[in-house]
């Protein structure tokens, strides 16, 4: 009775029916910038654009320039765009808060004519407990999906890139419904405002943050379920945001349903409790998993050695440990080969890819990194594409490789550095926040 509970939310999600040939998986993440700017060039009707943030640097500068220009074209065009309140109004790591993008985005809409509206989407009175995870950039009738934000390593702008995964949708009912719930949900808000003009201090608002996080815990995309979408290629758009929502039940579901082979991404070796446990069972079932993650030398929060050290360079050595820990406890199918785990690295570029492959079943887009913040804080969302006849499976196995491309395999857990292998004030930092477990706490805020 169980298990037919689990899969009974698997098969009521709504479903809109898709094409094979409307959907195109991009490789390369500087395709996926160039992609971008041929869309904003081409539209007639609309963009919006939903991102953790658009950055004040050469790639940030080129969008906003895109879409100041679009607007300059055709006046009516709808142009909005939604980053975190909080990310926005801050400088990134050790730089001051007079550099943050918000005041960016005030300078830049003094300079132009037309107008392109940025809102700063406050999903938490602090940056700390939640952001704005939302992805989806929708163009007229097509959705372009990935877990990057906007700035130079994302979009592949100077010398180096950090590598996610980018698909490009066309599927007017999908990008309607993405469009709705963001007017519906964002955009007359006593909470949300501009940062493209002077905004209120957030302390000023906290009663409405705090009122609109209940209000988006409780919000779903509102779609008609099509009933010739059933037994076909189909889409269903997720959102998710706090313990226990939707798309956290959607994930685990999809681990716990697999019953041959699943292939999971994640950026941050963090997975919560809910998803080892779902792992551990579905390889006690005799599931296939590939998991890939990135090389600690290939997370955006390494430091190397050589540099002056900063607190935040440890947290790519705390994410080793994580996975030390894991493959430990799964030695045994890491040696049969049934578990395989994959380190991506590629020269000084950095790793970003999330979401899964089930059975050549279901296909996850998502920005979900699958850790204890993203399943507890941040507000996600997530493209489950079901494919009951394994119409992408070409498709899908390309990506897979393409992603394996920079990987190789771990064979066993002792291949993975130790604590005590580390710079020396790297281990003198683990070691102490070990000793009071605030590692723990550490693991579920980030």
């Amino acid at each position: 009775m169980a298990f037919l509970l689990k899969r009974s939310l698997l098969a009521q999600l709504p479903k809109l029916r898709m094409q094979a040939d409307a959907i195109t998986t991009l490789h390369q993440t500087a395709d996926y910038r160039l992609c971008l700017l041929e869309a904003i060039a081409l539209a007639r009707h609309r963009i919006y654009i939903a991102a953790l943030y658009l950055e004040h640097d050469e790639a940030g500068q080129e969008v906003l320039d895109a879409l100041f220009a679009a607007k300059q074209r055709q006046p009516q065009l709808d142009i909005r765009v939604m980053v975190d309140w909080h990310r926005a109004q801050r400088g990134r790591i050790g730089e001051s808060q007079d550099s943050c993008n918000a005041a960016w985005y005030r300078a830049q809409a003094l300079r132009h004519s037309v107008d392109v509206p940025i809102y700063g989407i406050p999903v938490q009175t602090r940056e700390l407990f939640g952001v704005l995870h939302l992805k989806g950039l929708i163009v007229d009738d097509q959705v372009l999906y990935s877990g990057a934000s906007i700035n130079n390593v994302y979009l592949h702008k100077l010398d180096k890139y950090r590598f996610d995964r980018y698909h490009l949708i066309r599927n007017q009912a999908l990008a309607d419904t993405m469009a709705d719930y963001m007017h519906e949900q964002f955009f007359n808000d006593p909470a949300v405002f501009r940062l493209d003009k002077p905004a209120p201090a957030t302390r000023s608002i906290r009663k409405e943050i705090r009122a609109f996080r209940d209000k988006l815990s409780h919000s779903h995309y509102r779609i008609e379920n099509q009933a010739d979408a059933e037994d076909g290629l189909a889409v269903s758009p997720i959102v998710g945001i706090g313990k226990g929502n939707a798309l956290n039940r959607v994930i685990l579901e999809l681990i716990a349903n697999t019953r041959s082979s699943l292939f999971i991404c994640t950026p941050y070796f963090n997975f919560p409790r809910p998803v080892v446990l779902a792992i551990s069972k579905a390889l006690r079932r005799g599931v296939q998993i590939d998991i890939v993650v990135g090389d600690k030398t290939a997370n955006d929060f390494y430091i190397p050695p050589s540099e002056p050290f900063r607190v935040i360079g440890a947290l790519p050595y705390l994410y080793e440990m994580n996975l030390r820990r894991f493959a430990k406890r799964q030695r045994h199918y890491i040696g049969t080969g049934q578990l395989r785990v994959h380190q991506w690295k590629d020269g000084d570029n950095t790793y970003h890819l999330k979401g899964m492959f089930s059975d050549q079943r279901h296909m996850l887009l998502t920005g979900n990194n699958l850790n204890p913040r993203a399943f507890r804080l941040d507000m996600e969302n997530a493209l489950l594409i079901s494919d009951p006849k394994a119409e992408l499976k070409h498709q899908n196995q390309q990506e897979q490789e393409n992603i394996l491309r920079h990987s190789r395999q771990l064979l066993h857990y002792r291949e993975l550095e130790d604590v005590r292998t580390y710079p020396e004030q790297i281990k003198k930092l683990l070691t102490r926040l070990s000793r009071v477990r605030i590692d723990r706490m550490l693991n579920l805020m980030l």
